[in-house]
């Protein structure tokens, strides 16, 4: 039997107001769309320009088909295995973690566009965190052969000045 559990709760820090979603979902393919659509609707209540939110909406899709790719192949022991994605939002922007099951023992590979030493070829791995990393604001990753993978990003929420609330009225066009 699949189960999905979510929860939600707010707590406040010293900064400012923070809510916290967490979403457990099977690790298979048709449950992105689930996690993928969760966060939109989170990010979409920050003040985040909507191409903003489909940034978001790239960068966890990604790292959520990279979980599942690295999933173990056997059972975890209560089960299937599953992906655990939590939300967390504040005035200054949205952190949302992805952990899995798998058990990396060396380093994730993270492919650079910008470095001096990249060839032009294509490196077999790390293009999904390339592609997180240039969509996010900051990403963090950690993994070890006795603890899950966690794929850990950020994204600011720009100025007021720089965009406009997802849905928000433009102000009419002087003519």
């Amino acid at each position: 039997m699949n189960q999905t559990s979510a929860s939600a709760s707010a707590t406040s820090s010293s900064r400012a107001p923070v809510s916290r979603i967490e979403l457990t979902i099977p690790a298979g393919s048709e449950w992105v769309r689930v996690a993928r659509l969760t966060v939109a609707g989170v990010a979409s209540r920050l003040p985040f320009p909507v191409d903003a939110v489909e940034d978001i909406k790239l960068a966890v899709t990604e790292a959520i088909n990279n979980a599942i790719q690295h999933v173990p192949l056997q059972p975890a022991p209560q089960g299937a295995p599953t992906i655990r994605i939590t939300i967390e939002t504040s005035a200054d922007g949205l952190w949302v973690n992805i952990a899995d099951e798998g058990r990396l023992t060396e380093k994730l590979p993270v492919a650079e566009a910008s470095s001096a030493a990249w060839s032009g070829d294509l490196p077999e791995g790390g293009l999904g965190l390339m592609l997180i990393k240039s969509l996010m604001d900051e990403v963090e990753h950690e993994s070890g052969p006795a603890r899950d993978t966690v794929v850990r990003m950020f994204k600011r929420v720009p100025p007021p000045h720089q965009s406009a609330p997802v849905g928000a009225r433009r102000p009419p066009v002087a003519r």
